[in-house]
């Protein structure tokens, strides 16, 4: 039998709701945008006694155009749904104040919060607040500061639509502190402390998935012992997470652009939970990865 899905995808106005389920909708999810979540039930109810395939994979929008109260309460509706007829899921996406203030104004689309009254950088600030129950409830939570649409739908395609949904996926991802910290991540590690290739001219320009710049840092001391104790400390608490049936796991590495060391650490360290047979996902937010010569 089909395993029956339900995603909740909520976020705030302009961080890209409407692109991951135009994604979902392509991976043949069935996708309402917009839904009142007073309606939420009822809605889940009638698609659960469907006997359509198409209703087998189902994605719902909900986003702060909706009642406030209602929206508060969204996570005691979904503890509350038959979870037996369907696994259910809640993504929200994300994107820090200044991102969104420019996309709105590169589109010139108007917040649907924002009046002649309220300004644009009040109704973000507003629908965040409106949101927050619904993102402190998120499974997955997905930044798009320094993600573009197709970086995006991939993401979707990778973390959700492929994901088996009972087995937990591990995300490593790079990146630099100049640009901020991932506020999707689970994890920070600060690897800034590791000596830096950057100051070496024959290195600088490559990356840490650069054979020379791996074979660097594989000599360091400092080196070694940090990956086997984050390792260790990863094996020891990863399993709490699975045990709340987290879909998604992100452990994010930040140097200081996030060119070097950052990708090595998570190279390194997702090889070796691949090895161990976690299903593990790699990427790199702050680096260009130039191929390398053959």
């Amino acid at each position: 039998m089909t395993e029956r899905r339900l995603v909740i995808v909520s976020g705030l106005s302009g961080a890209g709701k409407t692109v991951a389920l135009h994604a979902l909708e392509d991976e043949g999810y069935y996708c309402v945008d917009n839904l009142p979540t007073g309606i939420l039930r009822a809605f889940v109810s009638y698609i659960a006694d469907q006997d359509r395939s198409d209703y087998c994979h189902v994605a719902v929008g909900i986003d702060a155009r909706d009642h406030h109260a209602a929206i508060q309460g969204l996570p005691d509706s979904l503890d509350t749904l038959a979870s037996d007829r369907f696994t259910t899921e809640v993504v929200y996406v994300d994107a820090s104040d200044e991102t969104l203030l420019r996309r709105f104004s590169e589109t010139r689309r108007k917040h649907p919060l924002s009046t002649e009254e309220i300004s644009l950088s009040d109704a973000i600030r507003h629908e965040r607040l409106v949101l927050e129950a619904v993102a402190t409830r998120a499974d997955i939570r997905i930044d798009t500061t320094h993600t573009n649409v197709r970086e995006l739908r991939a993401v979707i395609k990778e973390r959700i639509a492929h994901r088996l949904t009972d087995s937990m996926a591990l995300q490593f991802r790079s990146f630099g502190f100049k640009k901020g910290v991932p506020q999707d991540a689970d994890f920070v590690f600060d690897v800034r402390c590791l000596p830096n290739p950057y100051w070496d001219l024959t290195l600088r320009e490559l990356s840490g998935m650069d054979d020379k710049v791996r074979a660097f840092l594989d000599e360091m001391e400092s080196v070694n012992e940090l990956v086997l104790d984050i390792e260790v400390f990863l094996r020891k608490w990863i399993p709490k997470f699975e045990e709340e049936n987290r879909g998604y796991l992100t452990v994010a590495f930040g140097c200081t652009g996030g060119r070097h060391r950052s990708v090595y650490m998570s190279e390194r360290i997702a090889k070796r939970f691949k090895q161990s047979g976690k299903k593990s996902v790699i990427s790199h937010r702050d680096a260009v990865i130039l191929p390398q010569e053959t």
